[in-house]
């Protein structure tokens, strides 16, 4: 039986806006195994970014817990996070922007061994930054270029070298592809899919591209206003949808047909919720064509479907029956 390397359990996080109380995370719980690749997806505005940052501890505090190998990552002190830094790095989404344009190619990828591998001399560092980047598909001539020498792809090849360095076993990926073209895209997609193999890496993979999260997550995560709408093993959720909202982002994918495309304007009328004032009940009924009172009122349960999938709605079943 596999042993979850990152087990997160009723996640909240809440922010102080304008004398008011953003809720951005409510009650946000899985569990994720080496090597393994858990997709998280959602409308913009959905949490995936705070549960990123959350998950990495890059937050002050946070309500629940978040464990990594064991270890609640926001009941360590300094030093002792410091020392699980080492194991969890993040590729962030504009590559260009998460580079500092004053160093060069090499000493932007070699600057975590300052930290985390100091007995390294010069020359080892040397080595094994060129190393990285060879192996990330850069050859040695980057190794003096400047971020703004570089395109957008090769950008983020340089940030995913500098993630990997360290020897990390967690990587989360925060939109990774948004900022690059389609054709650069499928290259990246591909090179961390060699990467979580080859280094055993977990990874946390967060887009708005179906598409891409189809292709490379085993199982998925739907979030909306920050709460859970559904998880699920990749195959089950993309063939049968138990959550409205997940029928929503499916359905929004584009493909040339009319019928679809009627169905996913009738889900999506009416204005997303807000963080700052949420929907009484279920946050998605508002924009739910299903909702009935109880969902007006009543904040439905992640309930076990079946096969590892879990599901926040009261008529998952009577929906799942009728089609």
């Amino acid at each position: 039986m596999s042993v979850a390397a990152l087990d997160v359990r009723g996640l909240g996080v809440e922010y102080t806006m304008g004398g008011g109380r953003l809720r951005a995370l409510s009650d946000i719980s899985f569990s994720l195994v080496t090597p393994e690749t858990l997709g998280i997806v959602g409308e913009s505005g959905s949490g995936k970014s705070t549960l990123a940052r959350a998950v990495l501890r890059l937050l002050p505090r946070v309500q629940g817990q978040v464990r990594w190998r064991g270890a609640d990552l926001y009941g360590l002190d300094a030093q002792s996070l410091r020392r699980q830094r080492r194991e969890l790095q993040v590729v962030f989404q504009d590559p260009l922007a998460s580079l500092d344009p004053r160093l060069t190619v090499s000493a932007i990828a070699g600057e975590p061994l300052q930290a985390f591998r100091p007995d390294l001399s010069r020359g080892e560092r040397a080595e094994l930054v060129a190393r990285t980047l060879v192996r990330v598909g850069l050859s040695a001539e980057y190794m003096n270029r400047y971020p703004h020498e570089l395109s957008g792809g090769q950008c983020q090849r340089v940030a995913i070298a500098r993630a990997i360095i360290s020897a990390p076993r967690l990587l989360v990926c925060d939109e990774p592809l948004s900022a690059l073209d389609v054709s650069v895209q499928a290259q990246i997609v591909n090179l961390l899919g060699e990467l979580r193999q080859e280094l055993g890496l977990a990874l946390v993979f967060i887009s708005h591209n179906l598409a891409v999260v189809q292709r490379v997550a085993h199982r998925v995560l739907v979030l909306y206003l920050g709460r859970t709408m559904e998880l699920a093993d990749r195959a089950a959720l993309f063939a049968a949808p138990r959550h409205p909202y997940t029928r929503l982002l499916l359905d929004s994918v584009p493909a040339p047909d009319p019928e679809r495309a009627r169905r996913t304007a009738a889900v999506a009328a009416g204005e997303p919720g807000s963080a700052l004032n949420p929907p009484a009940g279920c946050v998605f009924h508002p924009r739910c064509p299903f909702a009935v009172e109880r969902c007006r009122r009543e904040v439905p349960v992640l309930e076990n479907a079946g096969e590892g999938r879990q599901v926040a709605c009261h008529r998952w079943q009577e929906l799942a029956q009728g089609g």
